[in-house]
């Protein structure tokens, strides 16, 4: 009985993990930079991102304009404590800034964006620093 017990404690944690920081309806952010997204080089701007499919690791990044736009993939990072804001997190090898992660106020997770060949190709050659964006959800989450 206590192995059941303990078997259906762990399925109920795994079913609930996919459904933590999913974007039900999109966040919002400018950015002063241009930026990498996944391994496409995307301008200084206002975007949005979404999750076309919430049964994918996949994000939509996609500027105001629509004019420029990619899919990258996440995985949900656990955090001990629920996020205090919505904001979009870059990490910078030299002159270079990658997208990395998204957190949603309220979730005690974020979506940690996989580093593409172009990032893993720059975290070679130079030291990251770290830098956040404030940006705003609509929609509330999953």
């Amino acid at each position: 009985m206590k192995k059941l017990l303990v078997l259906t404690a762990l399925l109920s944690i795994m079913y609930a993990i996919p459904t933590m920081a999913q974007i039900s309806t999109k966040v919002t952010f400018d950015v002063p930079t241009a930026f990498y997204a996944g391994n496409a080089k995307m301008p200084a701007g206002s975007y949005t991102v979404t999750q076309p499919n919430i049964d994918d690791n996949l994000l939509l990044v996609e500027d105001a304009s629509g004019s420029d736009s990619t899919f990258v993939e996440f995985v949900v990072a656990p955090s001990a404590t629920a996020q205090g804001k919505t904001d979009v997190s870059f990490t910078k090898y030299g002159d270079v800034e990658f997208l990395g992660a998204i957190r949603i106020e309220g979730e005690a997770s974020e979506m940690q964006i996989l580093p593409s060949k172009v990032e893993q190709n720059a975290a070679k050659a130079a030291n990251a620093d770290k830098s956040s964006f404030s940006a705003t959800s609509t929609g509330g989450t999953n």
